[in-house]
């Protein structure tokens, strides 16, 4: 019981990993760009708050050195010595943007602003209303040491960090409760099919043995015939058993590979689905070479078992499976209904019916892609709508 508790445990993990995966892709990219977003408009408001603080300095060195101006501007045939001030450089236009003086490092002026920030200096644009040595433009300059630069990063790393991780911790809680239905349902599935493979076992068992003990000569045609049907739908029970039996109770066995001859033992299972595969009027066409395989006996079944199978529940009445076999290499080709191309990529998930009408629980193929994986084997599916389906195994 603790190993099927464990099994079904695994698959709602792998299951839940997925969809979490899934939808945490989406959620980080999410808040990744709401994150990102908010720290170009926080980093926007501060460079906006620090101009602000700036321009509220420089409007007084304006004030400052406009009045220094004037005081040149009456005093100029005594002194022509450019005002200066270990605070900020400066430079005076005319009213045509024309350069009457300048001490200024960087030589580009905006004047359709009243400050912004150079290549390494703030500067401040200052319209004079009266034209004091014939400016009609006065430009400060000062230093841009760029801490404020680094103290906004500082935040926008900080608590975008934390933002971040709240963010994340917050969606783990949602995915983990958006998930829960999907657990509680793999896990009410997981027990059906458990508690339907032990209610099997015991009258399965005792119709196979009881129809192999009938003796078929003392019968009549009618008779037999009813036999044959009984037969056919115990051999379909019982292959959907022994998948049932392999998910829930075998797959964790310890392998017991050996080398085995692939002809006779497609042949043996070419002759157990025989019955089935003459109720619908399916002729098997056999093209077998020798090949041997190097790998657990029961498990090779279950490749086999199901997808012969399954070319015999999805044929048409009237149709040919065919079975070729060379070295390294397997196909099974029926002339069933087939399926899209665009649902070949799904049809191994576990719990996959693409048609409703045939029974099954959807789980021989699932089975099928997780040995060949184990043996890292290779299977390729070519499916066309009302033509039918190939299987082709390498190894």
């Amino acid at each position: 019981m603790l190993v099927l508790k464990n099994k079904a445990t695994n698959l709602v993990l792998k299951s839940e990993k997925k969809s979490l995966l899934r939808f945490l892709t989406l959620y980080v990219t999410m808040i990744t760009i709401v994150i990102a977003l908010s720290s170009l408009f926080y980093y926007e408001t501060q460079e906006k708050l620090m101009l602000a603080e700036q321009r509220a300095i420089l409007t007084k060195y304006a004030y400052i050195q406009t009045k220094r101006l004037k005081v040149l501007h009456h005093y100029f045939d005594e002194r022509r010595t450019y005002p200066r001030d270990p605070r900020f450089t400066s430079a005076i236009y005319d009213i045509d943007l024309r350069k009457i003086f300048s001490l200024l490092e960087e030589v580009n002026i905006r004047f359709d602003e009243e400050i912004y920030i150079g290549t390494n200096h703030i500067h401040f644009v200052k319209s004079l209303d009266e034209y004091f040595l014939g400016a009609k433009y006065l430009i400060l300059e000062i230093k841009n040491d760029g801490i404020w630069r680094e103290e906004i990063w500082k935040s926008i790393i900080g608590y975008g960090l934390l933002a971040f991780l709240i963010f994340i911790v917050f969606g783990l809680y949602l995915a983990k409760l958006f998930l829960k239905p999907m657990r509680d349902s793999i896990i009410l599935l997981d027990r059906f099919i458990k508690d339907t493979t032990h209610e099997l076992n015991t009258p399965l068992s005792a119709i196979l043995a009881n129809i192999e003990m009938m003796d078929t000569d003392v019968m009549v045609e009618k008779n037999r015939k009813k036999l044959t049907r009984i037969n056919i739908a115990a051999k379909t029970v019982s292959t959907l058993y022994k998948d049932l039996t392999y998910l829930t109770l075998e797959q964790e066995k310890e392998n017991e590979d050996e080398d085995i001859a692939l002809k006779p033992m497609i042949e043996n299972r070419v002759e157990y689905f025989d019955i089935l595969a003459k109720s619908k009027n399916i002729t098997f066409i056999l093209s077998l070479e020798h090949a041997t395989i190097f790998m657990d006996r029961r498990k090779l079944s279950r490749i086999i078992d199901n997808i012969i199978s399954n070319a015999i529940k999805y044929n048409k009445r009237g149709g040919k499976i065919e079975i070729t076999l060379n070295e390294n290499l397997l196909k099974i080709k029926d002339s069933g209904i087939g399926i899209s191309e665009e649902k070949i990529p799904f049809m191994f998930d576990r719990y996959m019916r693409f048609n409703q009408s045939e029974g099954g629980f959807g789980i021989g193929l699932s089975i099928v892609k997780k040995i060949i994986d184990e043996y890292n084997m290779q299977i390729e599916v070519e499916s066309k709508e009302g033509e039918g389906t190939t299987v082709v195994l390498r190894w």
